[in-house]
């Protein structure tokens, strides 16, 4: 580790904390149906597209109408994007002439984008066409972030409002996370990664002449804007098979901090745009202080794993100086890697610059270990900050059950209702995750697909399944996921990750609205201090580390002790 890497990582952080304040106040009018400085130019668009699609905005919804369009919407979003990838040799805009997937990879791929997981078991740039990726992929990119940050504001109703039976207009919500959002910052970011370098073309590919004298074929395309909403909406599919360890979608140290800027600055302005609308900024900064710690902690964590460098490489003659460089690009270095691949798993973004499966076992543990946490540090856009919000409500009931009292949060009773699909949500990435892992460690044609034998082979599979359910999209490596085995089994889990999840996340937003809200008490245990901020920090490590600690075991850290020893598998 250095002074200069530790700056980088520092000067980022700042950078963040900056925008944090201005960008969720801004979402939070936006949300709240206020005018902002893009009303007069998107105003129009946006009541014209009420009127096209025959929606009232003044209409409210249930949490179970409002979940029932969130869940139409995206069984929509499934078929249209399905049918697209099916049908791509016959659409336009493919200069390649890539065929139609497989019915199992399309499957995956449609499930994969319209749940904001874009885990993908196939290669971009040999694969899709422009017309594929900027009309099917870069489309849902867009909606599936919106539908989050949707799910998010509905949930931040229900804490704000007393003894009501609505949660607002899904249709309204997801349209300005859109409108307003998502597509000024996506036009911004795309224009600043052309200035950068990056492509941003409907040509194919160019012919290049190599060192060597022979000639190489290299892939183009809308390059740009489809890695702008990827970063912004934490979606992580890449344009090219290697993502942001491209060139061509990260080439220069200032697009890689661009790229980890863009992906962390709406999940976390979310999370003040919460405590703007609930009337407590305070409560706000709480939250934003716990994923602070636990995610400052992983860079921390695995910038020192990946400086010690790898015993097995030194022993061969490897210079232990830069520490693990394998599966690293040298423009971006330790500290940038390890940001890097920290920020992209505390969110559920899942892009990478490098290779997660070349990192030392504890490095590799570390980004595993903040997806099983639930996404939430400070997760997807959206999607993150109701899950952060699931983990409050079952630290203050915690503190009730600790003190003898009944269990507030933001002048709600927390009752035994809102337990049960607390727990039921939070049950849902245990279950899915350890349940398909163990099947596929026991299936030889499973197994057959990981690239290391041993401890790695398990992190291999264990990794996967925990990307999938967590809505996150990277990938550990060396496993062979583009098989119907892995295609249909990584789609139901990112299925159930998302929807069995926040099903019961609504079904607890329904219930909270429709309770009154009190004011603080003499009594009321405050959650917008530092002995909140703690007890949230213990109650997620404790769901996720007790829960995945024996699997963990027999992955990445027999895999760390086996590396101290010289051991190779």
């Amino acid at each position: 580790m250095t002074t200069i890497g530790w700056l980088q990582i520092s000067l980022f952080f700042l950078v963040v904390l900056i925008t944090i304040k201005p960008l969720g106040l801004y979402m939070a009018r936006v949300f709240s149906g206020e005018r902002t400085f893009l009303s007069l130019v998107l105003g129009r668009v946006e009541r014209d597209l009420y009127r096209v699609s025959g929606i009232n905005p003044e209409k409210e919804q249930s949490w179970l109408g409002y979940t029932l369009a969130m869940l139409a919407f995206s069984l929509a979003g499934f078929l249209v994007l399905y049918a697209l990838l099916r049908l791509q040799a016959y659409l336009p805009l493919n200069p390649q002439g890539f065929a139609g997937m497989a019915p199992d990879l399309a499957f995956n791929t449609a499930v994969s984008f319209v749940t904001n997981t874009n885990w993908q078991n196939y290669a971009g740039e040999t694969t899709l066409s422009h017309f594929s990726q900027m009309a099917g992929l870069t489309v849902q990119n867009f909606l599936s972030a919106a539908t989050g940050m949707a799910l998010a504001v509905a949930v931040t109703r229900a804490l704000a409002r007393s003894k009501v039976a609505t949660l607002g207009n899904f249709w309204v919500d997801m349209t300005r996370a859109t409108l307003y959002v998502l597509l000024p910052l996506a036009i911004v970011v795309a224009l600043a990664f052309v200035a950068i370098g990056l492509p941003q073309t409907l040509d194919a590919s160019v012919t290049a002449t190599t060192l060597e004298g022979t000639n190489q074929v290299i892939s183009l395309g809308p390059v740009a804007s489809q890695e702008a909403i990827k970063q912004l909406g934490t979606n992580g599919g890449g344009f090219f098979n290697v993502n942001a360890a491209h060139p061509f979608e990260n080439p220069t140290a200032w697009s890689n901090y661009l790229n980890i800027f863009a992906m962390l600055s709406i999940s976390a302005a979310l999370v003040y745009t919460f405590g703007q609308m609930v009337g407590n900024r305070r409560q706000g900064w709480a939250l934003i202080s716990a994923m602070a710690v636990l995610l400052i902690a992983g860079v921390g964590v695995t910038y020192w794993a990946e400086a010690q460098g790898n015993t097995i490489l030194t022993s061969i003659g490897v210079d232990p100086a830069l520490g693990n460089m394998e599966g690293k690009e040298v423009r971006f270095g330790q500290a940038m890697t390890a940001l890097y691949a920290t920020v992209t798993t505390g969110l559920s973004d899942g892009g990478v610059n490098g290779m997660h499966g070349s990192f030392t076992g504890i490095g590799g543990l570390v980004p595993m270990f903040l997806i099983q946490l639930g996404e939430v540090l400070p997760g997807g856009v959206g999607s993150g900050l109701y899950g952060m919000l699931v983990f409050a409500l079952l630290s203050v009931f915690v503190a009730g059950l600790m003190v003898g009292r009944t269990p507030e949060f933001l002048g709600k009773k927390i009752e035994g209702r809102e337990m049960k699909f607390a727990m039921l949500a939070v049950l849902i990435l245990p279950l899915v995750i350890l349940g398909f892992t163990a099947v596929s460690a026991m299936l030889p044609f499973a197994v057959a697909s990981i690239g290391t034998a041993g401890p790695h082979g398990l992190s291999e599979i264990l990794y996967a399944y925990t990307s999938a359910a967590g809505n996150n999209g990277s990938a550990f490596g060396g496993l062979t996921g583009n098989t119907v085995w892995y295609n249909t089994t990584l789609g139901i889990a990112m299925l159930l990750g998302r929807f069995a999840y926040v099903v019961p996340v609504m079904a607890i937003a329904g219930s909270l609205a429709a309770k009154v809200k009190s004011p603080a008490s003499a009594g009321t245990f405050p959650t917008d201090g530092p002995l909140f901020v703690g007890l949230l920090i213990g109650i997620i490590l404790i769901l996720g580390g007790l829960q995945f600690l024996p699997a963990l075991v027999l992955g990445p850290i027999v895999e760390h002790f086996a590396m101290l020893a010289g051991q190779t598998f």
